[in-house]
């Protein structure tokens, strides 16, 4: 490209695209306002889980647990009444987030365990907050 239509363009073109970014008004995010707390007793859940198993450290358990306590927070919240929670819905979230969050955080090798881990994060959700 030649060196003026660089100098011309690029600078117009990104505050063009500064000041559309910012005036775009930001939407609230679709998790509730308990998203914390079942972060945390998913990653509980998923420690001991693991401690139990014999399966990963610590650190990773808390990780695959938290990130299935926000997926259950949020499928949750696409519920017409959220107050009134799915066992089946909550446990198949946790399986499933908690397999693709051990395939995303490199931990292949036990991809039944880590659905396994997951149900009992969704179960522990379920029952901990009915």
């Amino acid at each position: 490209m030649n060196t003026i239509l660089k100098r011309t363009l690029l600078p117009s073109l990104m505050a063009a695209s500064l000041a559309g970014v910012t005036l775009v008004p930001a939407q609230q995010a679709s998790a509730d306002d308990r998203v914390l707390r079942d972060i945390g007793i998913g990653a509980a859940t998923n420690v001991v889980t693991g401690a139990i198993r014999g399966n990963g450290d610590f650190l990773g358990n808390a990780v695959k647990g938290g990130a299935t306590g926000a997926a259950v927070n949020g499928a949750n919240g696409l519920r017409s009444n959220p107050r009134h929670r799915n066992a089946a819905q909550d446990i198949g979230v946790g399986a499933g987030a908690s397999a693709l969050t051990g395939v995303i955080t490199g931990d292949r090798k036990d991809t039944l365990g880590n659905a396994i881990d997951g149900a009992a994060v969704g179960g522990a959700i379920h029952l901990l907050t009915k």
